[in-house]
């Protein structure tokens, strides 16, 4: 049986993912005795008893280190789990926030990085990176329910508390099904590079396509605020 953990890495710091395969039961090895010259010429087989042994394979995507004040208590070792009717959204909270939970129609902001697993954890986008004319890290914002965010975010946001930070994987059916989708990456080619790996024609015929639009998001719940007050 293989068990995988996922060790959880800070946001800011490189995203390092660590998976344990735990190997079967010892192997028995057969080795022949070479001929003595004390002995009779007929051989004899010996048994040699291989430990059992573990296997780390880790893959790391290095991101850029922008967030210095973020903290998590979660542990070392964690799983993630399916949202309930999310269409196969996984999440993962690498923090609990203390906040307010937003419902239907109101104004969100977050912060969020966003990876294309068929990239090898390439980051395509990151709120952080987006500055205003202070220097300031400028939130991505939207209306919860307007259907103009991939699916996956949305449903990310609406069980999680203003404060906390939440990695989800987004499968291709909830994330971008067209170009016009948000969150865009700000620079021309990111987004160039980005609809092309998931739209690609000649991937999708060979049958990629359950694979090609799959993300990964670490996203802050910044603020919730209610537009009908």
């Amino acid at each position: 049986m293989i068990r995988c953990f996922a060790r959880i890495p800070l946001i800011g710091a490189p995203f390092i993912s660590t998976v344990h395969f735990t190997s079967p039961p010892s192997i028995r090895i057969f080795a022949s005795r070479s001929p003595s010259s004390s002995s009779s010429s007929s051989s004899s087989s010996s048994t040699v008893a291989a430990s059992r042994r573990s296997i780390s394979l880790t893959i790391i995507a290095v991101t850029s280190s922008v967030v210095s004040s973020v903290s998590f208590s979660s542990p070392a070792l964690a799983e993630f789990s399916e949202i309930p009717n999310s269409g196969g959204v996984k999440a993962l909270d690498l923090r609990t926030g203390d906040g307010e939970v937003p419902i239907e129609g109101d104004q969100i902001e977050i912060h969020y990085y966003g990876r294309l697993a068929a990239k090898q954890g390439w980051r395509f986008d990151s709120t952080y990176d987006h500055k205003d004319s202070n220097g300031e890290a400028v939130p991505f914002t939207f209306i919860l329910g307007s259907s103009k965010v991939i699916p996956g975010i949305e449903t990310a946001v609406r069980s999680m508390k203003v404060g906390g930070i939440r990695r989800v994987i987004i499968p291709p059916s909830q994330g971008y099904q067209n170009t016009s989708q948000e969150p865009l990456p700000p620079n021309f080619f990111d987004r160039q590079r980005l609809f092309t790996t998931i739209f690609n024609p000649t991937r999708l015929a060979n049958g990629e396509g359950s694979t090609l639009g799959t993300l990964v998001f670490d996203i802050e719940l910044v603020s919730t605020r209610s537009l009908h007050q």
